[in-house]
C-alpha cells in the first residue's frame, strides 16, 4: 500500500493487529532493513516494539515543536479506527520519533536525515511480549468504508494484507540469521576529533564560568568517529545492546535506509500512562569493580564524593521543581541510591507522580528537556555556554527519543550512550557534567567509559 497523508478528510487511519507466533522483533527489522526502521525496548521490560515503513510522518521546527507534534498526533488518532482483537494495548498504533537537543537545530552532514522534531507511524509494527508476538498494520483508507470491507476476516483489505505479510515474514525470517557482519577492529579506524588539550581547555572555560559567572553546572560532550571498510551492521549492534544492557532503554530510529540513530541509554526522561508518571535523576558516575566487593567500595566512594553529590543534587532538585507544579502527588526518596549497569554505576533518584490532569506525555517532555543531567543549571545560561563553546553539533544526542500511543501517552528516554550511523561511518557521543570541582582528566576518563557500549556493539 502506498504512503498516504492523514490531512485529507476523505481518509482516516485504520489499524489492525493479529497474533504472529514465530516472529522476532530484531529478525523482523533485519528482514526489512531496506526500509525505514524503528525499535524500542524499555529498561527491564519484556516488551519489544519494532516498526518498518512509513504510513505517515510528522515534522516540526522551532520553539513550538513539542506542541506542533502533539497537535498532529492528536489529529491523527482522533478519528482512527483501531481493531486489536485480543492483542494487548502495546500492539496498538504508535508514533516512533524524537527531538533534536536544540530547537534551532540545523542538520549538518552527520545529522542530514534528522529534523528538530520527527515522528513516523510505521506501516507494519511488531509487538513482542514474553515470547508472544503480534503484528499490526497501519494504513490510510477511505473514511466511509464499512468495518467489514476493512477488517473482514476473509475479504477485508487490511486482513488480507496483514495475512500476506505475516506469511512472508514467517517463511523468510529463518533465512536471515544475525551474523558477525560488522568489521573487526583491524578493519576500521577510530578517531576523536577533539584531542585532550582541547578538552582540557574547554573544561577550564566551563569551570571559570562556574566560579565567576553564576553558572552552577554545564554538561559538555565530545565525539568519537568510526570509519569502516564496509557497512556497519546496525541490526547486529542493536541486538548486542538489547542483550548486554537489559536495564537500559534500547532504541533505533532510522528515518531513511542507511541512516540510523541508536543506543542503549540508562536514562529515562519521562514515561506517562494515563495519570501515572515516572521520571528520574541520573547523574554522578563511577566505573564498575572487578568483584562485588569492589563494586560496593566504588559505590560508597560515589555516594560520598562531594563533586558527584553536587552534580546529582542539582538534577534531582530541578526535576522535582519542574514536576511539582503539575502533580497531585510526587514521590521520591530523600537520598540517591546507586544504580549499576554493565560497565558503569550512577547516582539515581526515581520520581513517581500522579498527574492532576492527564494530558499525555509530550507536555512533560517539553517541561523536562533538557534536565540539568544533559544541559546544566541554570538552564538558559548552560545552554548558551554549550552553544558558544562546545565544538560539535549534538543533533539528537542527549535529546528525547521514544514513542507515542493513540492516547498520546508514551515513553521517552534521553538519547545518550548512542551513535548516528551512515552505512560505513558512525559518530558516537559521550558527555560529562562539569561543576566547580571537575578535573579534565577525570571527565575525559568518564566519557571514554561512556563510549564503550556503542564501540563494543559496532566492532566485533
Amino acid at each position: 500500500m502506498s504512503r498516504k497523508k492523514p490531512d485529507s478528510p476523505a481518509l482516516r487511519l485504520y489499524s489492525l493487529a493479529q497474533p504472529a507466533p514465530g516472529l522476532d522483533a530484531l529478525a523482523f527489522l533485519r528482514r526489512l532493513a531496506d526500509q525505514e526502521c524503528f525499535f524500542w525496548q524499555g529498561a527491564g521490560s519484556e516488551v519489544r516494539l519494532a516498526g518498518v515503513g512509513v504510513a505517515t510522518e510528522f515534522k516540526a521546527w522551532g520553539e513550538r515543536r513539542f506542541k506542533e507534534i502533539e497537535r498532529q498526533a492528536s489529529d491523527l488518532f482522533q478519528n482512527a479506527c483501531i481493531q486489536l482483537g485480543g492483542a494487548p494495548a502495546a500492539a496498538g498504533p504508535r508514533l516512533f520519533g524524537g527531538f533534536a537537543f536544540r530547537d534551532d537545530f540545523v542538520p549538518d552532514y552527520t545529522w542530514s536525515a534528522f529534523y528538530p522534531a520527527h515522528f513516523i507511524l510505521p506501516h507494519f509494527q511488531l509487538c513482542e511480549i514474553g515470547g508472544q508476538a503480534w503484528l499490526t498494520i497501519n494504513a490510510f483508507l477511505p473514511a466511509d468504508e464499512t468495518p467489514e470491507i476493512i477488517f473482514g476476516r476473509e475479504t477485508g483489505a487490511l486482513s488480507q494484507a496483514l495475512d500476506m505479510r505475516y506469511s512472508w515474514l514467517l517463511q523468510t525470517q529463518a533465512d536471515l540469521p544475525f551474523t558477525t557482519g560488522s568489521p573487526s577492529e583491524a578493519g576500521l579506524s577510530v578517531r576523536y576529533p577533539m584531542d585532550y588539550p582541547a578538552w582540557e581547555a574547554l573544561i577550564g572555560q566551563a569551570v571559570s564560568a562556574i566560579t565567576t559567572q553564576g553558572l552552577q553546572k554545564v554538561v559538555l560532550a565530545r565525539m568519537c568517529e568510526v570509519n569502516a571498510a564496509g557497512p556497519l551492521d546496525v541490526e547486529a549492534a542493536l541486538d548486542e545492546l538489547a542483550t548486554a544492557y537489559p536495564d537500559c532503554y534500547t532504541f533505533l530510529f532510522s528515518p531513511r535506509p542507511g541512516c540510523s540513530f541508536l543506543g542503549a541509554t540508562p536514562e529515562l526522561l519521562v514515561s506517562v500512562n494515563g495519570s501515572e508518571l515516572h521520571s528520574m535523576a541520573l547523574a554522578g558516575s563511577i566505573r564498575r569493580g572487578r568483584t562485588p566487593a569492589d563494586d560496593d567500595a566504588l559505590a560508597a566512594v560515589l555516594l560520598n564524593n562531594p563533586k558527584d553529590r553536587i552534580e546529582h543534587d542539582l538534577v534531582a532538585v530541578e526535576v522535582r521543581r519542574r514536576l511539582a507544579r503539575t502533580s497531585a502527588t510526587l514521590d521520591f526518596p530523600d537520598h540517591p541510591s546507586v544504580k549499576r549497569y554493565r560497565n558503569i554505576q550512577h547516582l539515581y533518584t526515581p520520581f513517581y507522580a500522579h498527574i492532576k490532569k492527564p494530558v499525555g506525555v509530550l507536555p512533560f517532555v517539553a517541561r523536562l528537556h533538557p534536565t540539568p543531567a544533559l544541559g546544566g543549571m541554570p538552564r538558559t545560561e548552560a545552554l548558551e555556554f554549550i552553544r558558544q563553546y562546545e565544538p560539535l553539533t549534538r543533533g539528537w544526542y542527549a535529546a528525547p527519543v521514544g514513542w507515542l500511543d493513540s492516547h498520546l501517552d508514551g515513553s521517552f528516554a534521553v538519547g545518550i550512550r548512542s551513535a548516528v550511523v551512515q552505512r560505513e561511518r558512525a559518530w558516537l557521543y559521550a558527555g560529562a557534567g562539569i561543576v566547580a570541582a571537575s578535573q579534565p582528566q577525570a571527565e575525559w576518563d568518564e566519557t571514554a567509559l561512556k563510549f564503550r557500549p556503542m564501540l563494543q556493539s559496532l566492532v566485533r
